[in-house]
């Protein structure tokens, strides 16, 4: 068997704060040990408890947590990742745990597994003695080897494979349409692929926005049937990567690894204090944060595919980001994520509270972040509020600011970095998920592998790599209501490789 595999820390992320119900940012993975080693079949079980609270599952879609296990063979120095025995539902080996019925959902890579209510409800999950198997062979481990293991879980929602609309009308800039005289939004009702053109014979029309990068006005173009559109169904982040998810991943890389990656850098904020909010300091060893449940910002596009292939999920798609805004729903012209053609709430002003994770906004009927607004409590300046805080125990999903199936901030605080249609690099995308390794090679340790991400095919001396075929959708705090809206594509091509205090984003994964 592996020897000694323990020193196991448990790292919590922001727990659900779905727009039904009390808010809370609690997830919680203890009591973790290595048990049942088995020599012929070279697996060993990490067996935990795990709750969180105000999980649902109901006809529609299901929060879930995205579990992965990350481990060290040097003290600590470097970390891998571990892969899992077997696939499906409750694959062979696996232990549900007792307390509250939970399924374990290992997809094909075996890179993780999510974990989710095994029947509709609603409340705090509490489940202890959960199993997943390790096969430590496949990670080229010898039984006597001394690994040290941690745990990683991030917060995730269930988009159900269903048919939407992408568009609004022609209401924002260079929403999608299907004529030049046509405003009807496309109508996404497979993965097929998509044929857009002038020739207005199928009702799939482009509209550009002149941005860089971004294909001209009519211009004929396929979207391939791999390209995910958001039909098919998909996991995504319910909140934007926070600050604190930031540093946990950060402080698993090699030193110069954290070099290409350190936000707090003359490419990123240049310093340790806070600046514009954002409170990631790094010079050596362990990066930290004062404000782990903040948006994290300034991260560049491929700050966002590391973390991505860290993890073992992917990049969002612009289509994907409107599906999780709007769900089944009719269009409405001038729709944000929280849908309606409710007016333009007003932008957020005070802080309630410490800014320790239970802070509130004192503004009435506020319900995302935009507008410059520069905060004179709490941390004080202009910069992004904590993921999911218009969440309250009395929110509906239009006083939370909640997409369709419950991701929180689609609208405002940081622009969500996404795949475009909008030109060939950003639809050749295929969404392939991250396999949780970097690179290492000289000049650009740190990057995430994946060939299909836009930017990842062209890598300079210095590691900087294009970012063309990524963009922008949802708006930022220091944006004006018009980008706000859910089909805004202004900036949905719009190609940048830098870190501004305005970029933020969440990553996806296809379903199992």
């Amino acid at each position: 068997m592996i020897k000694k595999i323990l020193i196991v820390l448990a790292v919590s992320f922001l727990a659900a704060l779905p727009w039904r119900f009390a808010s809370a940012n609690n997830v919680s993975i203890n009591n973790v040990v290595l048990t049942e080693p088995n020599s012929f079949d070279k697996t060993i079980k990490v067996q935990f408890d795990v709750s969180w609270d105000n999980s649902w599952r109901n006809n529609t879609n299901h929060d879930a947590l995205w579990v992965f296990a990350k481990y060290s063979k040097d003290s600590g120095a470097t970390w891998a990742h571990a892969t899992l025995k077997n696939a499906g539902v409750n694959p062979k080996g696996f232990q549900q745990a007792s307390g509250t019925a939970l399924d374990i959902v290992v997809p094909s890579d075996k890179k993780g597994a999510f974990l989710r209510r095994a029947a509709s409800g609603s409340g705090t999950v509490s489940a202890t003695g959960m199993q997943l198997v390790w096969d430590w062979s496949a990670d080229v481990l010898t039984e006597s080897d001394s690994v040290i293991v941690r745990i990683f879980a991030i917060e995730m929602v269930y988009v159900p494979s269903a048919p939407f609309y992408a568009g609004d009308k022609a209401v924002s800039a260079a929403s999608l349409k299907q004529g030049v005289s046509d405003t009807d939004p496309w109508l996404i009702s497979s993965e097929s692929q998509i044929d857009v053109t002038q020739i207005l014979s199928n009702g799939f029309y482009y509209v550009s926005a002149g941005n860089n990068g971004e294909a001209a006005t009519g211009s004929s173009f396929v979207i391939p049937s791999d390209f995910p559109k958001g039909y098919r169904a998909f996991y995504m982040m319910r909140y934007e990567i926070s600050e604190g998810q930031w540093v946990d991943f950060f402080n698993t890389l090699t030193p110069a690894q954290k070099a290409t990656r350190d936000i707090t850098s003359n490419t990123g904020k240049n310093s340790d204090d806070a600046v514009d909010r954002n409170t990631i300091a790094w010079t050596s060893g362990n990066a930290t944060t004062s404000r782990p449940e903040r948006a994290c910002s300034y991260l560049s596009w491929m700050d966002l595919c590391a973390y991505a292939d860290w993890a073992a999920l992917r990049p969002l798609t612009e289509l994907e980001f409107e599906k999780a805004s709007r769900g089944p729903q009719p269009v409405t012209p001038e729709e944000r994520a929280w849908g309606g053609t409710v007016q333009v709430p007003p932008a957020p002003n005070g802080i309630s509270g410490a800014e320790d994770g239970t802070e509130r906004i004192l503004t009435a009927n506020a319900n995302c972040n935009y507008g410059h607004v520069t905060f004179n409590s709490g941390d004080a300046g202009t910069g992004p509020l904590r993921c999911g805080i218009f969440a309250t125990s009395a929110s509906n999903r239009t006083s939370a600011g909640a997409g369709y199936y419950g991701a929180m901030d689609l609208s405002g605080n940081l622009w969500e970095r996404i795949v475009t249609i909008g030109n060939p690099q950003g639809r050749g995308f295929v969404g392939s998920h991250g396999d949780g390794v970097l690179t290492t090679t000289a000049d650009h340790e740190g990057n995430a592998t994946n060939s299909d991400w836009p930017g990842l095919d062209t890598v300079a001396a210095n590691g900087i790599t294009t970012a063309t075929g990524s963009g922008f959708r949802g708006g930022s705090w220091d944006t004006d209501t018009t980008y706000l809206r859910t089909s805004d594509r202004s900036k949905a091509a719009l190609t940048s490789n830098i870190r501004a205090s305005d970029y933020g984003g969440r990553l996806a994964r296809t379903a199992p």
